[in-house]
């Protein structure tokens, strides 16, 4: 289905938000959809990174100069319609834990999408997010989140709330064992994330991951 462009951000030299027309398009919150210039072969999944019931449609990209994609949506421009596939996928929360459950977030890059989405699609929820990133030019969205619940951790500057790596400020994070941890981003993170929270007594079915890279 095609869905106009509405308005292009850019965030950082290589990252931006694409905001669309969402046309009716339903989603649960954490799925993802496919992305791409009309009548092309090559589309791109991208996590949605809007509410659901935000009027519009919008994903975070960060332009990957090999890529067959993210390069040519940069170029895009307003009123220049897009083809979207989807949704997809189950990185989803379920509605008696949006109400009951406290969760942990564990984003690395563009991996905070999901979680962006489910801040502003439940806005009563019990989270915190931990966010992996460089530069702290690279918190995207980070105004939309109380400066309590969100903490950036950067591996190559001072300037976060948390010098090192993600999974380094883990290690000496107090996690509930009723906690539930959602992890989306770079597969090095998740797998040592992984190791981390079980060492701390969160279950397996208690830890969610979804790869982006």
């Amino acid at each position: 289905m095609l869905h106009k462009i509405q308005s292009i951000k850019n965030l950082t030299d290589s990252t931006y938000i694409i905001r669309l027309d969402k046309n009716n398009f339903d989603f649960r919150s954490g799925q993802y959809l496919s992305l791409g210039l009309p009548d092309e072969v090559n589309m791109r999944e991208y996590s949605i990174y809007s509410g659901i019931a935000d009027p519009y449609l919008e994903v975070l990209i960060k332009e990957v100069k090999e890529g067959d994609v993210s390069v040519i949506l940069k170029k895009t421009r307003v009123g220049q319609a897009l083809n979207i596939e989807g949704p997809y996928g189950f990185f989803t929360l379920r509605d008696e834990d949006i109400k009951e459950k406290e969760f942990l977030f564990l984003a690395t890059g563009t991996g905070i999408s999901p979680f962006h989405s489910f801040v502003k699609s439940y806005p009563n929820l019990n989270y915190n997010i931990i966010h992996g990133i460089r530069v702290a030019k690279e918190t995207y969205g980070k105004e939309s989140y109380p400066s309590s619940r969100y903490v950036s951790t950067t591996s190559q500057d001072t300037k976060g709330d948390y010098k090192g790596r993600l999974t380094a400020y883990l290690q000496n994070l107090i996690v509930k064992p009723t906690t539930l941890c959602y992890l989306c981003g770079n597969v090095d993170m998740i797998h040592d994330a992984y190791d981390i929270l079980q060492s701390k007594g969160v279950p397996v079915d208690q830890i969610h991951s979804e790869v982006y890279f």
